[in-house]
């Protein structure tokens, strides 16, 4: 069943990229026609360094490791998310195996990941939020712009209640322990034991240190996500475009949605599709549409996964070393 599972993937992400084939080739051949600003489009690289950095911040805060092992390791995961068709559960176990080889403990490493994705995740369907304003006091807002912040309002709620329940809920986290005990001892000869009542245990611990440190976790939640938003205002200005900036936030909640959308390598042609359809509902030109999502795209998306492919191997060498040294003196 798994491999029809796998076969029947790769099929409906052939079928997405090759309907979407047209509008990828469309966004990346505009970088040849139209001059860009040099300038803008290195803020724009700083702008999503320091998303990535922010990043790096929550998961220092909620899995207690080193710089190197929680930056190489998210952008190891991180590029293995965005070349798997539904990435995400991938990308997730590729960064537990390598936090687990630069002594991170394994329940720490499951609590601490979930923890900081629920909460990067909820991040994002702030967004909308923000932009709800704009929604109901401005009549002649585009509907389908007012309809995607819609969708990000109703997105964050159920987040937000399913964060509760885990945060609330000794039985769905034994549950969620369970199923992770079970995934892991089928790929693993060490086997892992009691992880449910370990979860149970890391997860008072993470809401203790977030409890006490919550002003570096706010900051480095809301960070990540406004950081990478003025990525795509600094692309947009990097092409000579000016638009309302609470409009752009409305397109940027819109496409951010449709990138979780588990049918591409990191939403590949569907961000590409609704970021121009949505920046164009902005007020931004069409042409000018095209090569900023093309900028922001490759520095949001190309760029991370570059840097993640170099990342994997080093950091695999390095959990190597750490083992052939054995465990450090207590």
């Amino acid at each position: 069943m798994s491999a029809r599972w796998r076969i029947g993937g790769i099929v409906v992400t052939a079928i997405c990229l090759y309907v979407l084939f047209p509008t990828l080739t469309s966004v990346y051949e505009s970088l040849r026609v139209q001059p860009l600003d040099v300038w803008w489009v290195l803020l724009s690289v700083t702008c999503d360094v320091l998303a990535f950095s922010c990043v790096w911040r929550l998961q220092r805060v909620v899995l207690r490791a080193d710089f190197v092992t929680v930056a190489g390791s998210q952008l190891a995961g991180n590029a293995v998310s965005l070349i798997v068709p539904g990435g995400a559960a991938a990308g997730a176990a590729v960064q537990y195996r390598l936090l687990a080889a630069g002594g991170v403990d394994s329940a720490r490493a499951a609590s601490g990941l979930t923890a900081s994705s629920l909460l990067t995740t909820a991040s994002l369907f702030v967004l909308p939020l923000l932009a709800l304003p704009a929604v109901l006091t401005d009549p002649t807002v585009e509907p389908r712009l007012a309809h995607a912040v819609w969708l990000g309002v109703i997105m964050f709620a159920l987040l937000s209640v399913a964060t509760a329940v885990i945060v609330g809920s000794d039985r769905v986290v034994r549950g969620i322990g369970n199923t992770l005990q079970k995934i892991i001892n089928r790929f693993r000869h060490r086997k892992t034991e009691n992880l449910a009542q370990r979860l149970l245990h890391e997860r008072a611990e993470i809401i203790a240190e977030l409890g006490s440190r919550w002003a570096t976790s706010v900051l480095a939640v809301s960070g990540r996500s406004m950081l990478d938003f003025l990525a795509l205002m600094c692309a947009l200005a990097a092409v000579g475009s000016r638009p309302n900036p609470a409009l752009v936030l409305m397109a940027y909640a819109a496409a951010a949605v449709a990138g979780m959308i588990p049918l591409t390598p990191g939403g590949v042609g569907f961000v590409e599709a609704s970021l121009t359809a949505t920046l164009a509902l902005a007020g931004v030109s069409a042409g000018d549409a095209l090569v900023a999502t093309a900028v922001y795209r490759l520095v949001s998306f190309f760029l991370p996964m570059i840097v993640g492919l170099v990342a994997y191997p080093l950091m695999m060498r390095r959990g190597r070393r750490r083992a052939a040294a054995g465990p450090p003196p207590p």
